[in-house]
């Protein structure tokens, strides 16, 4: 098999192929204070460890650190997504991917080249965890903070999208007797605000592919239908796409080497 290992701020990602390109082998585990111990977790019983490359913010602590028999190399969590996109979505041409503690705007030509990207990494605002600090604010479990939204009645308005500051005006709305239901979907509009400023800005075009684990959100999905006039394109395991495109990457790259070896 070939291998793909997205290890990221919130969770590992860990996609196997087979040389038909069907994925045979996908888990998921928390990052958490020790990320090192949940990749050599994630890749345990593996019986034959093929090439793999890895992705993601910890992608040189699995080439540094991580035991693996079979070849290995490493790609930029921009090249990853992407590759994981086209193998999902052929044709795609804008990709967006919010994830736990960064969000990638990616625009790809006709022939899956990237041309332009922009990614917010140093700060968590317009993230996944944004919502999941926003949601423990209005006492909501984060996996139905979004359908939570979708029952508000009426649009209210965040500016802020400091956590900090944000918090500050969902209380002040709390005081005002606002209903949570609305306050949510404010605090969902002020993320879909970041996140289309960041598609118009790498210039995004149709159609476009929704990945990373904030597409799971449906109030997310909504809102930025509404704003572009087109479905976005989600898959099933939209958290994993990352670490699929690595594994389609290692498959492209090393497989005429074994091949010829």
């Amino acid at each position: 098999m070939f291998f793909g290992i997205d290890i990221g701020s919130r969770s590992i990602e860990l996609v196997g192929l087979g040389e038909d390109g069907e994925i045979r082998l996908k888990r998921i585990l928390p990052t958490t204070f020790d990320p090192l111990q949940q990749v050599k977790c994630i890749i345990e019983d593996i019986p034959s460890k093929g090439p793999i490359v890895s992705t993601g913010y910890g992608r040189t602590l699995f080439l540094d650190y991580v035991h693996w028999e079979g070849l290995k190399s490493s790609v930029t969590e921009i090249q990853a997504c992407a590759r994981g996109a086209l193998v999902l979505c052929p044709g795609v041409r804008t990709v967006l991917d919010i994830g736990g503690q960064d969000t990638k705007a990616i625009a790809l030509d006709e022939r899956g080249r990237i041309i332009r990207f922009e990614m917010n990494d140093r700060c968590a605002a317009g993230t996944g965890k944004f919502l999941e600090f926003m949601a423990t604010i209005l006492q909501v479990p984060l996996e139905g903070f979004g359908d939570f939204a979708l029952k508000a009645t009426k649009r209210l308005k965040v500016t802020s999208m400091c956590a900090v500051f944000a918090e500050t005006e969902a209380t002040s709305l709390m005081a005002r007797g606002e209903r949570a239901e609305d306050i949510a979907m404010a605090l969902h509009e002020a993320i879909v605000s970041r996140t289309l400023a960041m598609l118009r800005r790498v210039g995004f075009r149709y159609p476009v592919f929704f990945a990373g684990g904030v597409a799971k959100n449906r109030c997310v999905r909504f809102l930025i239908e509404e704003v572009i006039g087109s479905e976005v394109i989600v898959p099933e395991y939209p958290e994993i796409v990352g670490a699929l495109g690595a594994a389609m990457i290692a498959m492209e790259k090393f497989s005429p080497a074994l091949a010829c070896g």
